[in-house]
């Protein structure tokens, strides 16, 4: 069996793939070296430990707040497009960034403005890169390619920041912002490049705030995405802390200097690579849920010996057992999402994963800064490892689901009807009604499948979903549901998945009858419309 586990690296072999992820390389790199330079600057600019920690916060808040339009924004336009725009627009306020540092007139809320706005273009970039990974390598390889993403990320981790401290120490942190400027460069010349197979050309583009709203109604009635979210978020918010106060931790240790705050990050990107490179063989021999409790309680002995260590040797070490956790459970959590997620919203879905985890890196941050000033960092640093003790119990109750990979390819059986009433794309609200017949003894598997199907069609945009069950004839059950549009109710059916057609024929096996269910398509109509038929005056096309 371990000579059929697909390796790793296997998607570097599709030239696409390869050319964006080293591209990603070299601009991660680069963002960690303005990273370690505006913590840095933050030291020498405030003694405010809660003002250090918010640098870590103004870099994760836009996630939080502006994912979610990412993701709509990913499923209804060009990917490649929406990350040049964002690659560009990152550029552009690094260099306002860099000629403000070299000018010498940042101020501690003028370099977190700048980099909240770096967040933005994170928040919009993150969303159709992770969605493009999915069209970019077969499914079957979407978990190594996650974890290329990871090592990717973290290799410029474990070099980065160590880096960054040697250009800090040697020519200040303006010179590392500099750095970050010129690694954009790289990806924004791929993306030119890169030419995308056209999409086939289908119904109109979703309005971007209704997109927005399908993304949360599906996540909302998905359960097992639901888990994600939640200890996600609990990960993000209990393990920040180290990140967060590093650098304090770093100022603390006589005869520091951004050197050894470089060097410490590098570590803790090392660990990550390594856990990286181990999440395959670890996936053959543990369930999801073992695994994110082992990386929820890895993480708390990091936290808790950085918080007491007094040496550094020792802090490295156990910041090279946070990396590794830290990447074990986020790109667990990834690859979980993207293979419980059809593609017509697998960008949403990713991009509510990344709020739930930067809102809890964000609130972290600001939390712990404040127990830290309040406190002392060690003290905050042991309590995150406590919290992060109880993230690992929370698992008891609320399971990260098992490694499945059902058939969320579009089923494609559903053709548009054949209709005697002319109507418009706009036309609405649809009626629909679906007769079954039902045996009295099949009644109670008949309703608890049916609880599926109202699950289904509410997340796939139904409402008013009902079941009624006639008085006379005690066998005949009526499900009905509204779209809005004749597009709406067009699209919905186009977003059911073969995995999602095992409710559909099983309810067709309960049902008794030469026939097959009988649906009826309705148009309503408002009272006023049959008034102006009344009134005999000229009405608007249907």
């Amino acid at each position: 069996m371990a000579k059929d586990r697909p390796s790793v690296l296997q998607p570097l072999q599709l030239p696409t793939f390869r050319n964006i992820w080293i591209a990603n390389f070299a601009s991660s790199f680069g963002g960690l070296i303005q990273g370690v330079g505006a913590a840095w600057m933050m030291t020498a600019l405030t003694n405010s430990v809660d003002l250090v920690a918010l640098v870590q916060a103004s870099t994760s808040l836009p996630i939080m707040l502006f994912s979610l339009l990412g993701g709509a924004i990913a499923d209804n336009f060009p990917r490649r497009r929406v990350m040049l725009f964002a690659q560009l627009f990152m550029f552009v306020v690094s260099v306002l960034l860099t000629v403000t540092a070299f000018m010498g007139l940042v101020t501690p809320w003028l370099l977190l403005t700048f980099t909240f706005l770096i967040g933005c273009g994170t928040a919009l970039n993150n969303p159709s890169w992770q969605a493009s990974v999915g069209d970019l390598v077969p499914r079957s390889s979407v978990g190594s390619a996650v974890a290329l993403n990871s090592i990717g990320f973290n290799l410029s981790r474990s070099l980065g920041p160590a880096i960054g401290g040697i250009i800090v120490a040697a020519a200040g942190a303006a010179a590392a912002f500099a750095v970050n400027m010129v690694s954009y460069l790289a990806l924004i010349a791929v993306l030119i490049g890169w030419k995308p197979l056209p999409t086939p050309q289908g119904l109109p583009r979703e309005a971007v705030g209704a997109a927005m709203f399908a993304g949360l109604r599906y996540v909302a009635l998905s359960p097992n995405l639901g888990k994600v979210l939640l200890r996600s978020f609990l990960f993000g918010f209990s393990a920040i802390s180290v990140m967060a106060l590093l650098p304090v931790v770093a100022r603390q240790i006589e005869g520091a200097g951004p050197l050894l705050y470089g060097l410490l990050l590098g570590t803790f990107g090392v660990g990550a690579v390594g856990g990286a490179l181990l999440t395959g063989r670890l996936n053959e021999r543990f369930e999801s849920e073992t695994i994110v409790r082992l990386a929820f309680l890895g993480f708390a002995v990091c936290a808790a010996v950085t918080a007491i260590s007094p040496s550094p040797w020792l802090t490295a070490v156990a910041l090279m057992v946070g990396g590794a956790c830290w990447v074990l459970a986020l790109t667990l959590f990834n690859v979980t999402v993207q293979l419980s997620t059809p593609r017509w919203v697998v960008g949403r879905a990713l991009s509510l994963y990344q709020t739930a985890t930067f809102a809890g890196m964000a609130a972290g941050s600001w939390i712990w800064g404040l127990a830290g000033e309040q406190y002392g960092v060690s003290t905050a640093l042991l309590a995150s490892a406590a919290a992060l003790v109880v993230g690992s119990a929370v698992g008891l109750l609320l399971a990260i689901p098992p490694r499945t990979m059902p058939d969320l390819d579009p089923a494609n059986r559903w053709q548009e009807p054949q209709i005697n009433v002319p109507i418009e794309p706009r036309s609405g609200p649809i009626v629909i009604s679906i007769e079954y017949r039902i045996r009295p003894q099949d009644a109670r598997e008949f309703l608890k499948v049916m609880a599926n199907r109202k699950r289904i069609r509410m997340r796939d945009g139904a409402r008013e979903w009902t079941l009624r069950r006639d008085l006379a004839e005690t066998d005949l059950w009526v499900e009905s549901y509204k779209s809005p549009t004749w597009t709406e109710y067009a699209r919905h059916n186009q977003r059911l998945t073969h995995a999602d057609e095992v409710v559909g024929d099983r309810l067709r096996a309960l049902h008794q009858g030469p026939d097959r269910p009988v649906v009826h398509r309705l148009i309503e109509r408002p009272p006023n419309w049959f008034a102006a038929i009344a009134a005999n005056r000229t009405i608007d096309p249907p």
